[in-house]
């Protein structure tokens, strides 16, 4: 009678497998060789020193801790100041019909930037603190008679200046004011509430 194959594979004895350590020759080799490689990324290459001789495992090694590297601080980052939102048709009605007060005033007339600017910001800064809603900026229209280039250096800048981050962490929003208020020489700006 014929014996039948078994469909079970025997189990080899498993190997054990032990780091081989390179000789010097091999080493020197190696590092010639790796020297002349060309890498692929652009990242430094990292020369380990020549590898030792394993020391005899009858003589347990010191384990000594690993240094623990100071956690890095990262600068906490300011948030982005919230976009700007126009005012409500209601409310802009509401503040050119006298029904909605305005509760502060401030007239940038005849200054020079530098000096508008400061005084918007030291003035919006205080209005904020209050708690004051609806405040007027008055820019003026500029000359009348002058060149188109020199007409107007406020009326053109304080919106500009409303729209940098310093001045939306105190400002929700800005429109042309009313006739009555001033109309192109003037803004309602709506002040952010104290949180």
């Amino acid at each position: 009678m014929k014996r039948r194959p078994s469909s079970t594979i025997p189990e080899l004895p498993v190997l054990s497998r032990r780091k081989r350590v390179l000789s010097e020759e091999e080493h020197a080799l190696w590092e010639s060789v790796a020297k002349q490689v060309k890498p692929l990324r652009k990242r430094p290459r990292i020369i380990k020193p020549p590898a030792t001789l394993p020391e005899p495992e009858s003589a347990p090694r010191p384990v000594s801790p690993k240094p623990m590297a100071p956690p890095r601080i990262i600068p906490a980052s300011r948030p982005e100041p919230p976009p700007l939102a126009p005012i409500g048709r209601r409310e802009r009605s509401q503040l050119s019909r006298g029904r909605k007060e305005i509760d502060a005033r401030i007239d940038l007339h005849g200054m020079t930037q530098i000096r508008a600017h400061r005084v918007l910001l030291t003035f919006l800064q205080r209005a904020h603190g209050d708690g004051l809603t609806f405040v007027l900026v008055i820019t003026g229209k500029g000359k009348v008679g002058g060149a188109e280039s020199e007409r107007g250096v406020l009326r053109r800048q304080v919106p500009q200046w409303l729209s940098l981050p310093e001045f939306r962490t105190l400002v929700v929003g800005f429109e042309e004011a009313h006739i009555g208020h001033g109309g192109e020489g003037a803004l309602y700006v709506r002040v952010r509430r104290v949180r």
